[in-house]
């Protein structure tokens, strides 16, 4: 008989969730910047859904075989998952720090593909490390715990241009340069990166196998590369049925979340803000080219928001699963409808009324909390324990599948049906296409059957 996981305390959650401020200050700081970066290297707004696509791919490689391996993986100094937290940061510190000297939108893809692989290294054993050490009845709040780390990762690495701006770094730079804002927030963001990290590694313990014995002899057996290519198709095939129902709602949700993060620097700088990036051969270069850097601090900034807005949420949550159980069905939907509304709400705003941004950006983090930790939550009661990575990692393909879409085309053709369709052709059409995205997930995970539910 299998022996039930301990209950923790709340610093002990934290602690071993606490690196997670590391990988949100990766994810938020190329979320608010890389397009950005790809604008200013001389890319087009359609153009840049495509060069996005390094993310996802990264992530539909790279993580179903970290959780195989994570699996398989024991150490006695250095436990099962935190080998995997400490590589993905080493590399990731790296290409933060290196991403803003990109000459070139071929260096900025590459360093982008580089950087997401690397957070993915790290990111997928930490959801496997809470299934490993909570009990069952902490899930939901382990996972909750995790968001609210998230959030406060989202909130300040993505007002960390504007900070450093704030402090004397210049926002400004010739056509086809990175401002000086950008090179400190990236080079602050590889610095907490690999701190946080650390923190968990060395803060964290592991147990080891409940049978050592039976762990190396089926290590033993059941390794090589054809072995393990074989077992997560395997697993892929015997997936349970909750995973296959959440994977629908998911795919809408990141094919949202992803047109935000690649969309919404080109789309609300010109809509919102009336500063789109100038062709650099315009008469009025500098005052146009200072107001779009500006706009996109500003952007940078209100996306911020909805790491907060998800900081408050996972707050709430925290202090309730402490004590009680959810309803993850309805909490789930609710939340995803609340940031569908925030992104149609774009549509409406103009640079008169573009404070209201953050009120936006505040719904849509609604979604994001529940996003980061409901799935998780339900998913980590239906798989067996042993093969937690793996499977965690394979739920994580439902992540990237929409995300390859949307960057392959899908963007940019739904984007143009949407206007000729309704509203006429123009970028912000993007973000109500991300908002009817998390309004069709809310629908759809109202008709999964309660008793997926734990």
């Amino acid at each position: 008989m299998k022996q039930e996981n301990k209950k923790l305390g709340f610093w002990e959650i934290w602690n071993m969730s606490f690196g997670f401020l590391g990988i949100q200050f990766g994810f938020a700081l190329q979320g608010g910047n890389m397009s950005r970066i790809f604008e200013t290297l001389g890319a087009s707004a359609e153009e840049i859904p495509m060069l996005w696509i390094a993310a996802p791919l990264t992530g539909l490689i790279v993580q179903p075989i970290i959780g195989y391996l994570s699996d398989r993986t024991w150490s006695p100094r250095w436990g099962r998952r935190r080998p995997y937290f400490l590589l993905g940061a080493i590399l990731s510190s790296v290409a933060l720090f290196f991403l803003p000297y990109s000459s070139a939108l071929w260096m900025a893809a590459g360093f982008l593909w580089i950087l997401d692989a690397s957070i993915n290294i790290s990111m997928e054993p930490f959801r496997s490390l809470v299934a490993d050490k909570l009990p069952e009845s902490q899930r939901s709040y382990g996972f909750v715990v995790q968001t609210l780390i998230i959030g406060i990762g989202t909130w300040i690495a993505s007002n960390l241009p504007w900070f450093v701006t704030l402090l004397g770094a210049k926002n400004e730079a010739a056509p086809g340069e990175i401002p000086e804002s950008v090179f400190y927030a990236f080079a602050i963001g590889a610095f907490v990166f690999i701190s946080s990290i650390l923190f968990t590694v060395f803060k964290t313990s592991e147990a080891p196998p409940e049978d050592m014995d039976v762990f190396l002899s089926y290590k033993k057996k059941n390794s090589g590369l054809l072995f393990g290519v074989k077992e997560i198709y395997e697993n892929i095939l015997g997936m349970p049925k909750v995973m296959k129902q959440l994977g629908v709602v998911q795919f809408f949700s990141w094919f949202a979340f992803f047109t935000m993060w690649s969309s919404a620097t080109p789309a609300l700088t010109g809509s919102v803000f009336g500063a789109p990036y100038p062709a650099s051969d315009a008469v009025n270069f500098d005052v146009l080219n200072s107001a779009y850097n500006e706009a996109a601090n500003a952007v940078s900034s209100s996306m911020g928001v909805y790491g907060l807005s998800s900081m408050a949420f996972a707050l709430v949550l925290t202090f309730y699963t402490s004590r009680l159980q959810i309803n993850r069905k309805i909490i789930h939907s609710l939340s995803l409808a609340a940031g569908g509304i925030g992104f149609i709400w774009m549509l409406f705003l103009s640079p008169e009324s573009s404070n209201n941004l953050k009120w936006c950006f505040a719904l849509i983090g609604i979604s994001w909390g529940s996003i980061l930790s409901m799935p998780y939550a339900i998913l980590s009661d239906k798989i067996p324990k042993e093969k937690m990575g793996v499977y965690m990692g394979i739920f994580n393909m439902f992540i990237v599948f929409p995300q390859i879409i949307a960057a392959l085309g899908g963007i940019n053709w739904l984007t143009s049906q949407l206007g000729n369709t309704f509203l006429g052709i123009q970028l912000i059409n993007s973000m109500v296409l991300a908002g009817i995205c998390l309004l069709l997930g809310s629908i759809i995970t109202l008709f999964i059957k309660e008793k997926s539910f734990s």
